[in-house]
């Protein structure tokens, strides 16, 4: 069987005030052609098919579109929910759509039942895992610590116990929405901290020849058979360096898995630059970058006058201008952003303590701070969903 994985849409999203949505469709086309041209059995989307839980009108028509152009395919589709979607939304008419062959999986409790497809070879179980938030779905799976680990984990159980009840040699596919250990962050993924840990160790998945990661942005084998596909559009200037593609797997009678990544549509290069501004504008290296979206870091020791619209006459496409005066780190002009910059917010709770009192947190009131962080998450969860 042929899969297509792909995920972290983000319908809706702006880059740097930019609008994306004619990209997008760009992608949406890519993808659509791509499943006739390749000759693809089904398609996963691993979560975050929007970016935010009430996207835009303009967003939700490309979503409609898409799920139209596949549906009329005839190729099998199945789709969680992100942590940046509303799972309750998403899933609306999920029953009706599935009729057409486009399987929306957002409900938690539906974890152990799979979308069977048949190939040659016989069944393949496609599981459906959409964004655990375990503040939310703890006791759903009935477990006393409400961690990333414990919930995923238990939600695996249910998909081996039901796996372990088919017919020998029956194939399977899970997709999940996390940050699993040994994935590379960037800077356009939301935060899914709980307990001070994020990320769940690969050996969670065991049991199932492949797991279709979303959540991170960059495409990534974590090992033959847990990947993230990455999202098919820049989100950040850390993604300068990504490779936005798809995964093309074909999973044999056997289960065993063989992976080619499918390049999507670039709507334009990203660069980051940096330097004193006239060296920027008259640097003859900089050539190739004068066509890309531009993130520029400034290093002179004085702000100079209207860099902005100096640059642009070189770069017209520069998006983000950052002053970063090369000081020690210990100046006090470093500025408050840099000194924060790579800092969680349990650690600069913790610097603060340390500042105010002049000595940092013992072990129980790092705790409770932990706790508290982790109390404003879970209560920002609980919104969200009920918006």
């Amino acid at each position: 069987m042929r899969v297509l994985h792909t995920s972290d849409w983000h319908l809706g999203r702006a880059f740097h005030r930019v609008n994306l949505l004619g990209a997008q469709a760009e992608f949406i086309g890519h993808l659509v052609a791509t499943v006739r041209e390749r000759e693809v059995d089904a398609v996963v989307v691993s979560g975050d098919v929007y970016d935010r839980a009430v996207p835009p009108l303009p967003a939700i028509e490309l979503f409609d579109t898409a799920l139209h152009r596949l549906a009329d395919l005839g190729v099998p589709t199945v789709m969680i929910s992100g942590n940046h979607d509303s799972a309750r939304r998403l899933g609306v008419g999920a029953g009706l759509i599935g009729r057409a062959g486009i399987h929306l999986r957002t409900e938690p409790s539906a974890a152990g039942t799979p979308v069977v497809l048949r190939d040659a070879h016989g069944d393949v179980a496609f599981y459906g895992l959409p964004y655990l938030e375990p503040a939310l779905v703890k006791d759903e799976f009935g477990v006393d610590k409400a961690g990333h680990e414990a919930v995923l984990g238990a939600a695996m159980d249910r998909v081996r116990a039901d796996l372990a009840t088919r017919a020998r040699g029956t194939r399977s596919v899970v997709l999940a929405h996390a940050f699993v250990t040994g994935g590379q962050a960037s800077d356009s993924e939301r935060d899914i901290t709980v307990g001070g840990v994020a990320a769940v160790p690969a050996g969670v998945f065991d049991g199932v020849d492949y797991v279709a990661l979303g959540h991170l942005h960059g495409c990534q084998t974590i090992t033959e058979r847990v990947r993230y596909s990455g999202s098919p559009l820049a989100y950040s200037f850390s993604e300068a360096g990504h490779r936005k593609s798809m995964w093309l797997i074909d999973l044999d009678a056997d289960g065993s898995v063989t992976a080619e990544r499918v390049d999507c549509p670039v709507p334009r290069p990203l660069a980051r630059i940096g330097g004193a501004l006239d060296d920027l504008l008259a640097d003859p290296e900089l050539t190739r970058h004068e066509d890309a979206w531009i993130e520029a870091t400034l290093t002179d020791p004085v702000r100079p006058a209207d860099p902005m619209a100096r640059l642009t006459e070189r770069f017209p496409h520069t998006l983000s201008l950052v002053f970063a005066p090369e000081r020690a780190p210990d100046d006090p002009q470093v500025s408050y952003a840099r000194r924060l910059a790579g800092r969680s917010d349990q650690q600069i709770a913790q610097d603060f303590v340390a500042h105010v009192r002049g000595a940092g947190p013992d072990e129980h009131e790092a705790t409770v701070l932990r706790e508290a962080f982790d109390a404003v998450r879970a209560d920002d969860a609980v919104r969200e969903v009920a918006r």
